[in-house]
């Protein structure tokens, strides 16, 4: 194994790093990136493409705590991010670059571009890969079956040579070019001192099309091309996914750090304004916030009053009214009106950077989540290469000849290369994602059916899930066609959501609506002139209502001169078919829970329609997470549905996650399902799916394990050539393949369940 002990292969200090001479520009870009914190702490985040199991984790975290400068290393499977901070000086960072280059890991800066160039790079590649295997694959296949076809005495020696040959032309460059996947990861391993499912998947290969090209030479019968190609192009089918799935996995904290502002206005003593990073801001700063900029750090608004879209923290299309002492948060969008607003938190200890590090967290605990061929490839892989070692120099030690013995091992080799253990669990998921696919769900980590298959109670999130996001008007008809088109006439200048459900709503109701000259005041409502009298739309206050009671519901008030006031009401949307939903996930043995950000009167309304007893309002993001946290502790495995980014941290500390198509695209990256359905009956037909999903994949996994049973004794024992191998291999894939087939929904009858 390597030594993990890095002290001699990380400069401790910057000065031990050795002399380059004048600064190069990847230095400079760099520490470019490194974020100086509170005396003299540094801290940098890292882009790993290397990092590829909690193996992989493993070693750099015990890498880069052994500097003794390095106070923290923290690192993303998903994301392939390594965050390190340390204490002293800058330069220590290249330092950093140069010791995980020495332990066999490339790394630089992470940025968003840089991730998304790799694994688009990354993709390409693997896809060039498939397709020329694929290719060989096809043609060498077509030349094989003509040479077993003839063995009977009706093809000519020459002939089958000729036959051999041009597949020797094909699969010795198919081989060179799509193997360099496998074969690279082999490498890696091996130089690391480890072994990897890709040795003897490697090994196999390479034997196997060594071993044909020397029976070529001296005018062997058998030769082995079609197993190397097609071996290589079902496996590259399998890598493809599995680098898809892990990219997406990884997205959802890619896609929440690109929500942080990218500049902020801080105010000086003097009163001039300069331009920082958000990262240089600290508690007591002030910043300039004008509309329609994102709020660049938390804080307390200490001078104007505008209206905050607040939907990063509660979910709620409502924007929130603030004025001087309303606490505000990083990543909230500034609508109506400037704000200048004094910090409370540098960026680290931001409501933001605290929901991405729970996302960090819980994506760190589903990478624990790894494909039991993984499990196996702990014990599997070195198994198989003691037993082809030993079966080479037993058939020595009884006399038999080199030729004889090498082609016995190479047998072994061949028919216990993990092809149908490999695809075991991945024919099944691509069987199981296709049809929920057609059916409108997306599916994005290849783990999630089985979680999915295991919860015990579905956890909604209200507004923009079990209801449709959007307020409608419930009292059209009692307040009247004049005050309704004299209301939705103001309104219709007004960008506020209740505006808009206002006009929509008189709209509706067949209105005309006049052409008026308003004025808006942030955080109140608008008003304007009409018939010389002064009308107004807003809260109660604005309008003049003295001593309103707490509202039940969203509403708006309209006020025509000394008229008294007329009350706008706006009610939800249920989602379609939402009760079935419930009334179907609770028949399939679940119990259900409702969590929203919204006041304690909808919520309720909401719960009691749907029948949901277990159900909380007024949360943040944090108590979400806390709540699915919790549940978990009990013994449950809760399913969690929700749309905003709001939802995303309970999201990923859910046992697994679901998402609507219309929902933000951080909860989207974050959940494991999205919804391409319109309504919340796509929720029963996944879970069936995945118990079923998982029924086949036991089953598949017992046929793969059976099969191994069978054909290694039989390799070792002489009774399997490399050609009856290499057929063996092959058939013990289609056998796993057809099984999964049976998921599909217009499989042949012979196939279903």
């Amino acid at each position: 194994m390597v030594d993990l002990s890095v002290s001699s292969k990380i400069p401790i200090n910057p000065t031990d790093a050795p002399d380059r001479g004048p600064m190069a520009a990847d230095q400079i870009n760099l520490l470019a990136h490194v974020t100086t914190g509170d005396g003299d702490h540094q801290s940098i985040s890292l882009f790993v493409p290397g990092m590829s199991c909690g193996g992989c984790m493993q070693k750099i975290e015990t890498a880069l705590d052994a500097i003794p400068q390095v106070l923290t290393a923290r690192t993303n499977l998903s994301a392939k991010r390594v965050t390190v901070t340390w204490r002293g000086e800058t330069r220590l960072a290249s330092s950093l670059i140069d010791g995980l280059a020495g332990i066999g890991f490339d790394a630089m800066p992470y940025a968003v571009d840089t991730v998304d160039t790799a694994d688009a790079e990354k993709d390409r590649e693997l896809l060039r890969a498939l397709a020329v295997a694929g290719f060989g694959a096809a043609n060498i296949m077509l030349l094989s079956v003509a040479v077993w076809s003839g063995f009977g005495g009706s093809m000519a020696h020459e002939t089958r040579q000729l036959f051999h040959w041009v597949s020797a032309l094909i699969a010795v460059p198919v081989v060179m070019y799509s193997g360099r996947v496998f074969f690279r990861s082999a490498w890696s391993a091996v130089k690391l001192g480890q072994m990897n499912m890709d040795v003897p998947i490697s090994l196999a290969i390479m034997l196997a099309t060594i071993a044909s090209l020397v029976q070529l030479a001296i005018g062997g019968e058998h030769v082995y091309f079609d197993a190397s190609a097609t071996l290589l192009f079902f496996l590259l089918i399998g890598r493809y996914l599995d680098q898809s799935m892990r990219r997406r996995a990884g997205s959802a904290v890619k896609d929440l750090l690109a929500l942080r502002a990218d500049k902020a206005i801080r105010l000086t003593a003097d009163g001039t304004a300069e331009t920082v990073s958000p990262d240089a801001l600290a508690p007591g700063d002030r910043v300039f916030v004008p509309a329609g900029f994102t709020v660049s750090a938390d804080g307390t608004v200490v001078d104007g009053a505008s209206e905050i879209d607040t939907s990063l923290m509660t979910g709620e299309s409502v924007p929130e009214s603030v004025a001087r002492g309303t606490r505000v948060f990083a990543g909230t969008t500034n609508l109506s009106s400037a704000l200048t607003i004094e910090v409370s938190a540098g960026s680290g200890d931001s409501m933001l950077a605290e929901i991405t590090r729970l996302m960090e967290t819980a994506e760190q605990g589903k990478g624990s989540y790894r494909k039991i061929s993984d499990r196996v490839a702990q014990f599997y892989a070195p198994a198989v290469h003691i037993i082809a070692a030993a079966t080479v120099l037993v058939w020595l030690s009884v006399g038999a000849g080199w030729n004889q013995a090498l082609m016995t091992g190479i047998a072994v080799l061949i028919i216990t290369c993990p092809c149908a253990v490999a695809l075991a669990i991945p024919v099944v998921n691509i069987v199981a994602v296709g049809r929920l696919f057609r059916s409108g769900i997306l599916c994005k980590s290849e783990d999630a059916l089985e979680r999915l298959s295991k919860i015990s109670t579905v956890i909604f999130d209200k507004t923009g899930t079990l209801t449709e996001g959007r307020l409608a008007l419930s009292n059209a008809k009692p307040c009247g066609d004049t005050d309704l088109s004299m209301a939705a006439s103001l309104a219709q200048s007004s960008a506020h959501p209740l505006s808009r459900a206002l006009v929509q709503g008189a709209t509706e109701n067949g209105l005309t609506l006049q052409a008026v000259e308003v004025t808006e005041v942030p955080g109140c409502g608008v008003e304007a002139q009409l018939e010389s009298e002064n009308v107004r739309l807003g809260n109660a206050e604005w309008v003049g209502l003295e001593g309103a009671p707490a509202e039940s519901k969203a509403c708006v008030y309209f006020r025509q001169g000394d008229r008294d006031p007329v009350r706008f009401d706006f009610d939800e949307t249920l989602r379609p078919l939402a009760v079935e939903t419930c009334d179907a996930l609770r028949a399939q043995g679940v119990s259900l829970s409702m969590l929203s950000g919204d006041r304690e009167a909808p919520a309720r309304a909401i719960a009691a329609e749907l029948d949901v007893a277990d159900w909380q309002a007024h949360l943040s993001p944090l108590d979400k997470s806390e709540f699915v946290r919790q549940q978990t502790e009990k013994g449950e495995r809760p399913l969690y549905v929700g749309d905003g980014v709001n939802d995303a941290p309970a999201a990923q500390a859910a046992f697994v996650s679901m998402s609507p198509a219309e929902g933000a695209k951080i909860s989207q990256n974050a959940a494991d399902f999205v919804l391409q359905k319109s309504n919340l009956s796509a929720i029963p037909e996944t879970l069936q799916v995945a118990k079923l999903t998982q029924t086949l994949v036991k089953q598949n996994l017992a046929l793969a394990f059976m099969y191994n049973a069978i054909a290694i004794p039989a390799s070792v024992l002489g009774f399997a050539t490399p050609l009856v191998a290499a057929i063996a291999m092959s058939s013990s894939s289609l056998l796993v393949t057809l099984n999964g087939l049976r998921l599909h929904e217009r499989a042949p009858r012979f196939l279903r369940s």
